[in-house]
């Protein structure tokens, strides 16, 4: 088995005392080029770098992310020029304002989203959504040599898909979906009974070859204060569904005996959702425990001592002193070693206002506190 496999699985496993895998969340574009003018060199990995593992899991990404899983894709075009910025019309359908020749390293404000009612939706993303699509599976054979190669050197088979809600927020709008629920329900579950459909089918193809270790759900459905939907709300419209998939998933697996860990990536303050889904989908895996918002690995590892966790390093501490890393990392990395099922990483992407410097300090107390 693969050493940075091996250690993940000991992660999986929850074995206490066992040494802390070495990754990270995202390093971002803007970060590295900046750290670049503070002396990182180019003639190094990153792996060896930053004193991170080895690969050990071996993704399967063909069902979206923070999008939906469209084949076609929309057409990438310029919809108006405003001067210094424009509206683009991104590859999910929506009109996105950017800074000209600055797509990255910000929030983007979104001005329109393709959906609006059945007609749109219709129009617009359904049939973009059609499991039998040929050009879905065009590259299946290929890729999925490289899971079985992957697999067989004790890779972690990691599926993931956009979640429930990010999906329809990335079709109606943020502020539009909660309208959407309460005055065009059946709509919505059409929506997500689309989403079911195609992923069901799509992961099916991928079962025929691998055993699936993790389903990670893509799940922005909190923010600084709780959940973005009510209680009520995720019950109805994302239960049933993620239900469904999950033991169609599990009833497929060729290897019956493997554990099938369900993975939400949530940011903001994630608490009032997690006993949520472990009661309803089983959740054993949460990320990246957004600090900023409230929440706390150190704090949720107490309350809940069997659920796998990462993140919760916060990036803004990183970007202070090193004494503030220190004492940052002291307080969250052996406590979490010694209760196990914990990685430590950045709580979302590594800011530029991260110095070089800082970083590598606290990529060496991971080490040091690590094992």
């Amino acid at each position: 088995m693969a050493p940075g496999a091996r250690k993940l699985r000991a992660f999986y496993a929850r074995t206490p005392g066992a040494p802390l895998c070495r990754q990270e969340f995202w390093l971002m574009p803007e970060t590295i080029a900046a750290w670049k003018t503070q002396g990182m060199p180019d003639d190094v990995s990153w792996e060896e770098l930053f004193q991170l593992d080895p690969p050990a899991e071996h993704r399967l990404r063909d069902l979206g992310w923070c999008e939906a899983g469209l084949e076609p894709k929309f057409e990438e075009r310029l919809i108006e020029d405003r001067g210094e910025c424009e509206v683009v019309q991104d590859f999910a359908g929506r009109h996105v304002l950017y800074f000209k020749n600055r797509r990255s390293g910000f929030m983007p404000e979104y001005v329109d989203h393709p959906v609006k009612d059945r007609k749109t939706w219709e129009e617009q993303i359904k049939w973009r959504m059609n499991p039998t699509t040929p050009a879905r599976y065009a590259t299946l054979p290929e890729r999925m040599a490289a899971a079985q190669a992957a697999a067989a050197q004790g890779l972690v088979m990691n599926e993931g898909l956009v979640g429930g809600f990010m999906y329809l927020r990335s079709l109606f709008g943020p502020e539009e979906i909660l309208y959407a629920v309460h005055d065009q329900p059946d709509l919505i579950h059409e929506c997500m009974q689309t989403w079911f459909a195609l992923a069901d089918a799509v992961i099916a193809r991928h079962q025929e070859f691998v055993t699936l270790d993790e389903m990670i759900f893509a799940e922005d459905i909190t923010y600084n204060h709780g959940p973005l939907i009510s209680p009520d709300m995720i019950r109805e419209f994302l239960f049933p569904y993620y239900q469904q998939l999950i033991a169609n998933l599990k009833r497929r697996q060729l290897d019956p005996s493997r554990t099938l860990h369900v993975h939400l990536d949530t940011d903001g303050f994630c608490d009032p959702v997690i006993p949520l889904y472990r009661e309803a989908i089983g959740l054993d895996f949460i990320s990246p425990f957004e600090v900023a918002s409230g929440s706390d690995v150190f704090r949720t590892g107490r309350e809940y001592p069997d659920l796998l966790m990462s993140g919760g390093i916060d990036k803004r501490v990183l970007a202070r002193s090193k004494r503030e890393i220190d004492a940052m990392v002291e307080r969250i990395l052996p406590p979490l070693r010694e209760r196990g099922g914990y990685i430590p990483t950045v709580d979302h992407g590594t800011p530029a206002e991260v110095p070089y410097e800082n970083y590598l300090h606290y990529r060496q107390r991971c080490v040091e506190l690590g094992g």
